[in-house]
């Protein structure tokens, strides 16, 4: 076993089934063969003819050629939507589908948790998919290094206790980290590494602190990284004993911290206050002008903020215990809700997410009524914003239409907050979707297309990337939210494109960031605007 600062290739999600729905109303438009099952072979043969470049790429018996992209098709397709349009219609497609591996969440995890260190245990593949996708740090000394197992530790010949050992005394002797977090991969589950039960033994023997979490290729989406590491972190937060006192002091604690950030937060003001006002713990990894805007927010309302998980700094994590409130701001955390509320007793607040001004609103107010504070401003902080926007982005973008093929989880608040730009939304495809945890989000998607008086988008689960591509072009939307490997073969069939990769590592979050996400999101409009008007005067 080998240790190597920075390497993995991305495993592409496959799934063992090909099956399809029939309860929606877009799939009788295609041929009635398309609910036959397809052996995985013949799949893959037809994806690849789908994603050549040649215009003849869809090919197969089930759906014809070129006919589908016919103007009556298109019509009666767009009918078909308007028709769906007074309920919400989530249908599951068990199809193909593009993400990246889940352990590229060492590439956002390791500069937000400042003291830890990121050791990957995986295969070759493993050390490519990290060289490639954070190439970019290789020579700044990243806190991450990549465990590459060898014949002799699959085969057995070597131990894998005395092997992580000596890795982990390097790694404390090189870095001298807070804590140690082990990523294990696909190969660790196939061999059945017990990490888990080496993990402590170890952690006793170099006084370093060790997590574990298998972030491997298995999960649904490439953000579920970050929500097994945040499950496993949240075994090590401290616990309260008494609720009444114990929260007060990790109040100034945490108000503490946080001052030191944002160097706008008083440090008498949080000491004195923290025994009165209602504290809540934070979850979700957000950049930290990100967390000390959403941290202020809730300020503002006399909301305060216990802490965040993960926190910056591994000995400032948030004690956690029976009676204290948790909400997330991300909607991929799902795994992490159920571990706080079931294993550390807390008390979670279903909200949406704080993504746009409209989910921002909607998320601070449902803190409040939870916690019986009486919110102030927020309509009036809501309708500045979307003033601001009038005139720029918003007069781009309304009236036009998205589709999203399904990427990192975030598409259902994309959706909804785009819709109430003025947008309409063709399907939101994702990968998955815990209808418990973002059962506040659907709503108020729901909600948001009532008051727009928009359609009802249709959400698609593991969607199947050759449909997608077959509805993309009867739909022709204005806009396509993909992930990287279906960019650029929708690009060279003239379809404004938007990476989902990039809204991962953006600022996205709150009031303040407003902004920044709509030239995110209609930068691809911007860019065909001005060839267009190029090609006028060429």
């Amino acid at each position: 076993m080998n240790l190597k600062y920075i390497e993995n290739t991305m495993n592409k999600k496959k799934t063992s089934q090909f099956t399809v729905t029939t309860d929606h109303p877009i799939r009788d438009i295609f041929s009635t063969k398309l609910n036959a099952a397809f052996p995985r072979s013949v799949l893959y043969k037809e994806r690849m003819k789908l994603f050549s470049l040649r215009e003849k790429s869809i090919s197969r018996e089930t759906v014809t050629n070129t006919e589908i992209i016919s103007d009556t098709k298109k019509q009666s397709l767009e009918n078909t939507i308007e028709k769906t349009s007074d309920e919400l219609v989530c249908t599951c497609e068990t199809g193909n589908y593009h993400t990246f591996c889940p352990i590229s969440c060492v590439a956002w995890l390791f500069s937000k948790i400042t003291d830890s260190f990121f050791l990957v245990i995986g295969t070759k593949t493993c050390g490519y998919f990290l060289q490639n996708a954070l190439g970019v740090m290789i020579f700044a000394e990243p806190r991450y290094a990549m465990a590459e197992l060898e014949e002799s530790d699959i085969s057995a010949k070597l131990n894998d206790y005395k092997e992580l050992k000596r890795l982990c005394l390097q790694i404390r002797q090189d870095r001298k980290p807070s804590v140690i977090i082990w990523i294990g991969t696909c190969t660790t589950e196939i061999i059945k590494m017990d990490l888990e039960g080496m993990a402590p033994k170890i952690e006793n023997e170099i006084q370093i602190p060790i997590i574990v979490a298998r972030a491997n290729g298995l999960d649904y989406a490439f953000t579920q990284g970050e929500d097994t590491v945040l499950a496993s972190m949240a075994y090590r937060c401290p616990t309260i004993s008494n609720t009444s006192q114990d929260l007060s002091v990790q109040n100034s604690t945490a108000s503490l911290s946080l001052s030191h950030d944002s160097n706008k937060i008083d440090k008498q003001d949080n000491q004195q206050n923290s025994k009165t006002t209602p504290g809540i713990v934070l979850f979700g990894s957000v950049p930290s002008t990100v967390e000390s805007q959403l941290t202020l927010e809730l300020k503002k309302q006399g909301i305060n903020v216990l802490g965040w998980l993960p926190s910056q700094r591994y000995e400032e994590l948030p004690a956690l215990g029976k009676g204290v409130y948790v909400c997330g701001v991300n909607p991929f955390l799902s795994r992490t809700a159920t571990t706080l509320m079931r294993r550390r007793k807390c008390l979670l607040i279903g909200a949406p997410f704080p993504i746009g001004p409209d989910g921002t609103r909607a998320w601070i107010e449902k803190i409040c009524s939870v916690l019986g504070v009486q919110p102030k401003g927020l309509q009036e902080r809501e309708e500045k914003i979307w003033e601001k926007l009038k005139g720029t982005y918003l007069n781009l973008i309304r009236g036009k239409s998205v589709f999203f093929m399904g990427d990192n989880l975030l598409e259902i608040s994309l959706s909804r907050f785009l819709i109430s730009c003025g947008m309409i939304v063709y399907e939101i495809g994702i990968p998955y979707l815990d209808r418990r945890y973002q059962a506040a989000e659907l709503a108020l998607l729901e909600k948001t297309c009532i008051k727009m008086k928009v359609p009802m988008p249709r959400i698609v689960e593991k969607p199947d990337n050759i449909y997608q591509v077959a509805r993309v072009k009867a739909l022709n939307p204005d806009l396509v939210v993909t992930g990287l490997s279906n960019a650029n073969p929708l690009l060279y069939r003239n379809i404004n494109v938007k990476w989902s990769t990039e809204l991962v590592f953006s600022c996205i979050h709150g009031f303040t960031n407003t902004a920044d996400l709509l030239a995110i999101m209609t930068r691809p409009l911007q860019r065909d605007s001005v060839l267009q008007n190029i090609n006028k005067f060429s």
